[in-house]
């Protein structure tokens, strides 16, 4: 599993104007290439009569599936510029659509890779970015004459506690991000004077919210 990757916060929509040229911009995530085709059918017969709905996704990991349509735009004029900018922005498991209502003036090859890249920041910005942060948890149960001390730590270090279960012990699962587990369990062993149960459960990402959104040069 990746350290950290980052991806569109769900979906998103926005328009822009160029030349009296409609273009909007519609993103979303998808983790598989079905899920990403059903997207981009979905605008495009939202908008059947759009003069061209062009798009472009990446997912996987690995980047390892990617696709662009220029759907009837010049070659290389709007696809491409629609997947350089999800990657520009190290997006994964993204699809976005820009549809273009043709407003009767032309915009030349140059023009166009800017506009659908202005249409695709547009959508990514509505959408909002995330970071996935790759976390562990980490549980541990211990008698309540420790419990005062670890709930200090705790908070003085500012950790992410999911959830705290009482019972004859106090069983905490706390998260934290990939390859600090093993020196935070260390401290805690010590804390507790080894009386603690401590053990490393599954990992799982969690998002955090990204601002910045980059157009390509």
């Amino acid at each position: 599993m990746l350290e950290q990757y980052r991806t569109v916060a769900g979906y998103g929509e926005d328009e822009i104007v160029i030349e009296r040229s409609r273009f909007i911009g519609y993103a979303e995530r998808a983790t598989t290439e079905a899920e990403a085709a059903a997207f981009i059918a979905k605008i495009k017969k939202k908008h059947w009569d759009a003069t061209h709905n062009c798009s472009a996704f990446v997912i996987g990991e690995n980047d390892q599936i990617q696709r662009s349509s220029d759907d009837g735009e010049p070659s290389g004029t709007a696809g491409k510029p629609i997947l350089e900018c999800i990657k520009k922005n190290g997006l994964k498991d993204t699809v976005v659509v820009v549809t273009r209502y043709f407003g009767g003036i032309k915009l030349g090859a140059g023009g166009l890779v800017r506009a659908y890249t202005a249409g695709t920041v547009a959508g990514l910005k509505a959408a909002g970015i995330v970071a996935h942060l790759l976390h562990r948890d980490v549980i541990i149960s211990t008698d309540y004459h420790w419990w005062g001390k670890i709930e200090n730590e705790l908070r003085l270090g500012n950790h992410r506690v999911a959830d705290t279960v009482y019972t004859d012990k106090v069983t905490v699962r706390v998260q934290l991000p990939s390859g600090q587990e093993d020196d935070f369990a260390e401290r805690m062993t010590d804390l507790t004077n080894g009386q603690a149960d401590i053990s490393l459960g599954e990992k799982k990402y969690i998002e955090v919210p990204i601002e910045a959104v980059e157009e390509t040069d």
